[in-house]
């Protein structure tokens, strides 16, 4: 398994609609794309407006089989409202969360 974190800078008027944009494209990615396990989004308590979305994918390939040109068009309405940070993978090492 691994993770891939996605830091995005959003607009205090465009919250509602990118956290909305981000629950439908998750949904929709984990349905549809080998590999993909879902999504967990943050939001940051320092400064509400950058959130960190985490994606779980059983293998590298397969994210890197959906990422192609690093904006998968099963993204674009994220990316209409907010600014995309940073992208960083991560081998899973273990996960001890209930």
């Amino acid at each position: 398994m691994i993770r891939v974190t996605y830091r995005w800078k959003v607009k205090k008027e465009d919250e509602a609609q990118f956290k909305a944009a981000w629950a439908a494209t998750t949904t929709a990615i984990r349905a549809s794309t080998p590999g993909a396990r879902g999504s967990v989004m943050l939001q940051s308590h320092q400064d509400p407006t950058q959130f960190i979305t985490m994606a779980r994918w059983d293998t590298l390939a397969d994210w890197q089989a959906f990422w192609g040109a690093a904006k998968p068009l099963a993204m674009e309405t994220m990316h209409t409202l907010a600014e995309r940070l940073s992208v960083e993978t991560f081998e899973e090492i273990d996960d001890y969360t209930v």
